[in-house]
């Protein structure tokens, strides 16, 4: 006898769990025992202590010294101690960031660290969740693989503290609340946190629902009131202590842009052979003529172009969740392709597994061509491969020089950027295809989202 839908989801979810539990014990012991633990929330929090001491947080002389008065101390190895200065006690997070952050910089560090952690795992835990119970609809087996590779490989989110991972989290909860219409007013909220905190990262995803049109504009809408009503005392706030805050935060932004620093996309960056390399488009274009005007030139033509096409076809389509779904399966890897993204930012490829499982279940080429995308978007950007890439390149770096070496480094080493490329410019060729049926009247044009849904549903019962 087969085994009932009940038990198989069962299995799936215990499976989901698993997953997480790597992810979240692995990432816990890196965050606790190594140096380079919280990192990244090392910077948003003594930032805002240097607000809540009436410190200039982003004038790089004044955040070292307010980090080593609140007890914090710098590697005894050199090489440690300076990616750490150059990466880590500059500020670069916007007012809002700060302001949000404040609940947890008033709190012993220790009991932050904690309770940031545990924020975290909850929250990808959660974001994952429901885009299963999405996805599990269409295909389960290929959901729950894609989504636990995704959960199993975030050890670097969760053990550095990036925001990136309540970002991502917030952001495709708040995709749920508004495409289901459950807790629609949670979902509002949802998305405003998650673009005050970092705009480049749940910024597409909020154009979309502008687009859209209708209800979805409104709620697009309401969110943007929202992050007004976040940012304002958050400006105040910071003006307050650091009236010069704009042309600083720009300052520190290009320092670690600029060649040869941390943020570096090319390849003399001081982060090109670590575990979380930069995505954007700019570090493969920088392969061809390390130069910023070739690279973010190419970089901006290439995903405006894509982008604008998609927006222009938005539009002028019918709206229907399963379409909305496979338009997000686009956005979501076009959307590390512009501007600075790191593989953590790169959590967001959750959005893609809802448009894979539908095209696996309506079966054809596009059920492998979509399994494959989307397996080797979440592969290239996943932790452990990453880790392992990056030591090998590290070994190699002598022989990497030249055309050939250029070549390894886009296509092997470094495939992240042309993987997003490719499984974006996909979703989006899928999306042009499924509309244009509908708009013909093609006799193969999909039923609405809550349609087949409750078929399904019905199906299972």
């Amino acid at each position: 006898m087969r085994p009932k839908r009940g038990s198989k989801q069962r299995k799936a979810l215990v499976c989901l769990l698993l997953s997480a539990a790597i992810s979240v014990t692995w990432g816990s012991i890196i965050a606790t025992r190594f140096y380079s633990g919280m990192g990244s929330f090392k910077a948003v929090f003594y930032g805002t202590r240097c607000l809540i001491r009436h410190s200039d947080p982003y004038d790089p002389a004044v955040f070292p010294q307010v980090y080593e008065s609140e007890g914090g101390r710098f590697s005894p190895v050199p090489s440690e101690a300076f990616l750490y200065r150059r990466g880590n006690m500059v500020c670069v997070n916007l007012p809002t960031a700060l302001f949000l952050v404040a609940p947890f910089a008033i709190l012993p560090w220790k009991t932050a660290v904690f309770f940031w952690m545990v924020l975290q795992a909850a929250g990808l835990s959660m974001a994952a969740f429901l885009i299963w119970l999405i996805a599990r609809d269409y295909a389960l087996k290929p959901a729950t693989l894609l989504i636990g590779l995704l959960l199993a490989n975030a050890e670097i989110v969760l053990s550095l503290g990036n925001l990136a991972g309540i970002v991502v989290s917030l952001c495709i909860v708040a995709v749920w609340c508004l495409l289901e219409e459950r807790f629609v007013r949670a979902g509002v909220i949802c998305l405003a946190i998650s673009l005050a905190l970092k705009p480049h990262d749940a910024g597409l995803v909020w154009f979309y629902f502008l687009l859209l049109g209708g209800a979805y504009r409104k709620r697009a809408l309401q969110t943007l009131v929202v992050v007004a009503a976040l940012t304002l005392p958050a400006i105040l706030w910071v003006s307050s202590v650091s009236p010069q805050w704009p042309q600083e935060l720009r300052a520190n932004i290009h320092a670690l842009s600029a060649h040869g620093s941390v943020n570096d996309p090319g390849p003399d960056s001081l982060s090109f052979l670590m575990a979380d390399p930069v995505i954007s488009l700019q570090s493969t274009f920088s392969l061809l003529r390390d130069e910023p005007r070739f690279y973010n030139a190419a970089s901006y033509l290439t995903c405006g172009l894509l982008l604008f096409a998609g927006a222009v076809r938005v539009l002028r389509s019918r709206l229907t969740k399963q379409n909305a779904w496979i338009a997000l399966a686009a956005i979501a890897p076009l959307s590390m392709l512009p501007v600075y993204h790191r593989t953590y930012d790169a959590k967001l490829l959750l959005l893609t597994v809802p448009a894979c499982a539908l095209l696996w279940r309506e079966g054809g080429p596009l059920k492998w061509l979509a399994g494959l995308m989307t397996t080797l978007a979440i592969a290239s950007t996943s932790d452990v491969p990453t880790t392992i890439v990056s030591q090998i390149m590290y070994g190699m770096i002598g022989g990497l020089d030249g055309a050939w070496g250029k070549f390894l480094t886009a296509f092997v080493f470094h495939p992240a950027p042309l993987v997003l490329l490719a499984t974006g410019s996909f979703y989006l060729w899928v999306y042009f295809r499924r509309t244009a049926q509908e708009r013909g009247g093609s006799a193969d044009a999909r039923e609405p989202f809550g349609a087949s849904l409750a078929a399904n549903h019905g199906e299972s019962l």
